[in-house]
């Protein structure tokens, strides 16, 4: 069979392929082939100027020259290093073995090939890449996913922010507040948690086969590899990495940073499967309709309805987002003893992993452009609730010293249909201020929002 989106194992490469192309480049093994590239290259000009007499200064043309093959690295080039991996049956080696196949007609690059990946281990170079990866990953798609649905919150929090809402507790009506406000919570949280992506500083280590610079001090055991090797991977892009540098390892870079980062990834996803199944329940509740969309259908048998797929598909997504994302930041950090390569094979699926959160931020995003707000409904619903007011008239009740008025109140509304005739006659017969009377007769449940408003347009 030939590889089709439609014979693809995965649906990420297949359904849903076309939602991805932005995570593809990054998080591919073309992706870690181009990263892997990429760090022998800048350790190799690195290299060029540290002050070795066997190893002078590259040329500007030969710099140009190189830093032209990470720039210009292509499917290509990825496919040339599969076909050397074939012999080696080593990725890196064969990355190794490209490069320097790439030097051939440029007699500077020949006399000192040997000076491609010196005195790193595989790990050196992977570790890096993998932390170049998600460093394109989070700031190209992860984050900018996010912003979106923090922008569209923000967006809907202000709309929506008077607009009187009863709530739920326990599924139970209880206390209202506002579209806006309940939108907000999910808003302040988001945007907090999204903090905490933006903040992991993702590491690197280069400093060979379990940590302690070997075979970097058998060939020049009176020059400061420590020191070097900080400022290749410390360094801005391209001669340098732009990650924050690993000064302790085993073979491997510990991971704890990659497990911080996923675990952070997963908590905010977590934020938008409760946000989705709220927004799937309000859309039951006929809170919000959802636009129609010419020749979409919503059901083979049934040709009324308007299912919330989108937040049902974010929901699913999310869910093997998490799963995925906790087995990484579970394993990754162990190792047994100086190395095991356990981890290998698991870190070739975090992309699998950024790409189920990538299509759910998507899914979310569509699925909130849909929504349209039907204020009758939440009015009507709101019109029937008026028990909900026993909160604030045994609240006042009490301010005065009025003996059992929680008691009173129970005994008045709970599990009974409440009238606003009935609450407005016990509110009479209370012996408290007549401007309380009033003010408590004044009140409907859809004035009783407290701070709602105010707290929505905040956030």
């Amino acid at each position: 069979m030939s590889f089709s989106p439609i014979s693809a194992l995965s649906p990420l490469d297949g359904r849903y392929a076309g939602r991805l192309a932005s995570l593809r480049p990054l998080m591919s093994e073309l992706g870690y082939m181009h990263r892997r590239v990429q760090v022998e290259v800048a350790w190799f000009i690195a290299l060029s100027d540290a002050g070795f007499a066997e190893f002078k200064p590259l040329s500007p043309g030969a710099r140009t020259y190189l830093l032209g093959l990470v720039k210009n690295f292509s499917e290509a080039d990825g496919l040339a290093i599969k076909e050397i991996e074939k012999t080696t049956n080593h990725d890196v080696k064969a990355v190794e073995y490209w490069l320097k196949s790439r030097f051939e007609a440029r007699p500077e690059l020949q006399r000192v090939a040997e000076f491609v990946h010196f005195a790193c281990t595989s790990e050196d170079i992977n570790n890096t890449s993998h932390a170049l990866q998600l460093k394109g990953a989070r700031d190209a798609v992860v984050l900018p996913g996010l912003d979106a649905l923090i922008a569209k919150l923000r967006e809907m929090a202000q709309a929506h922010a008077d607009v009187p809402m009863l709530s739920r507790t326990h599924g139970q009506t209880a206390s209202p507040t506002t579209v806006g406000k309940e939108i907000a919570n999910v808003l302040v949280r988001l945007d907090t948690a999204r903090g905490k992506i933006a903040a992991v500083q993702l590491m690197g280590k280069m400093n060979g086969a379990v940590g302690n610079y070997n075979a970097h001090l058998s060939a020049w055991p009176d020059f400061d590899w420590e020191a070097f090797s900080r400022k290749v991977i410390e360094s801005p892009e391209p001669l340098g990495l732009g990650l924050s540098f690993q000064p302790y390892s085993i073979q491997i870079e510990p991971h704890d940073y990659m497990a911080e980062l996923f675990d952070a990834v997963a908590r905010a996803n977590t934020i938008l499967i409760d946000f989705s199944r709220d927004v799937w329940g309000y859309v039951s509740l006929g809170y919000f309709k959802q636009r129609l969309k010419a020749g979409e259908i919503g059901s083979s048998t049934m040709p009324h309805k308007v299912n919330p797929i989108d937040f049902e598909n974010a929901e699913g997504n999310l869910g093997l987002a998490n799963a995925l994302l906790r087995h990484l930041s579970e394993k990754l950090p162990i190792s047994r003893w100086q190395r095991d390569l356990t981890d290998s094979t698991v870190l070739r699926n975090m992309g699998v992993a950024l790409g189920y959160a990538a299509l759910a931020y998507h899914a979310l995003g569509v699925g909130l452009g849909k929504l349209e707000l039907n204020e009758e409904a939440l009015a009507t619903d709101l019109d029937a609730s008026w028990e909900v007011l026993a909160e604030p008239i045994q609240t006042v009740m009490r301010r005065y010293g009025v003996q059992g008025a929680y008691e009173k109140l129970k005994e008045v509304t709970r599990g009974k249909t409440v009238s606003a005739e009935a609450l407005h006659g016990l509110i009479r017969s209370l012996d408290i201020p007549d401007a309380e009377k009033q003010r408590l007769l004044a009140l409907t449940p859809g004035s009783y929002t407290g701070l709602a408003a105010v707290l929505a347009r905040r956030a």
